[in-house]
């Protein structure tokens, strides 16, 4: 029984991005604790990691979303157990499309400065502070959101033309623009480290035992 309670919590989700002119970031406030983080949920049985990340994004955010390259990851210690939060960068489609899960009790949409100040996480803080200037260089518009009266004739199939099905997102590590990374306690500064309360819940990092499950899911 030992065994199993020492297995790591596996969870993804998101930096998501609203706008392109100006690009605010999402951050959730948790029900149980009125605290402020990065939205992202755990993997269902047998789900991979891509998937959980965009379906935790929808219900904690209320937004579709595009789903783009991998960031990289977090990993710390939760109730005992190793825990590994993968993040892709997202950027919303459209405007809300659903009511927020029962467990987030809001969502703010703020500037990269202020979502670091908002985290209440000190390695999210510290992720996003990284990771974050360089996923908002490659904000787009979104291919969704374009009218179809814009779309050039030429590229219109025609009425009788079969119809094809939509291919999954594949994310080629060779083309990310943005570098992975995985942020531990031992990246923390002074001004970063956590409080006595905080500091049980980050370990440092294992780089086997990361990249064993990070084939293993995705």
């Amino acid at each position: 029984m030992a065994r199993f309670e020492r297995l790591e919590i596996l969870a993804a989700g998101g930096i998501v991005v609203r706008g392109v002119r100006k690009p605010l970031i999402a951050v959730v406030q948790r029900r149980k604790d009125d605290g402020w983080f990065l939205p992202k949920g755990k993997l269902k049985r047998r789900e991979k990691a891509l998937a959980a990340a965009r379906r935790e994004v929808m219900e904690e955010t209320g937004y579709d979303v595009e789903v783009h390259e991998f960031l990289g990851a977090i990993s710390y210690q939760a109730r005992g157990r190793s825990k590994l939060v993968q993040f892709w960068r997202m950027q919303t489609v459209g405007g809300p499309m659903r009511e927020l899960t029962d467990d987030i009790k809001a969502v703010d949409w703020l500037s990269l400065q202020a979502a670091i100040g908002r985290l209440d996480h000190p390695l999210e803080r510290l992720f996003l502070r990284n990771i974050g200037p360089r996923a908002l260089e490659r904000v787009t518009p979104s291919a969704r959101a374009v009218p179809a009266a814009v779309v050039p004739a030429a590229v219109v199939p025609p009425a009788d033309a079969p119809s094809l099905p939509i291919p999954p997102v594949v994310v080629d590590p060779q083309t990310i623009a943005v570098e992975p990374q995985t942020i531990t306690a031992a990246e923390l500064t002074e001004a970063e480290v956590p409080t006595a309360e905080l500091l049980p819940l980050v370990e440092m990092e294992r780089p086997r035992l990361l990249q064993r499950i990070l084939q293993r899911w995705w």
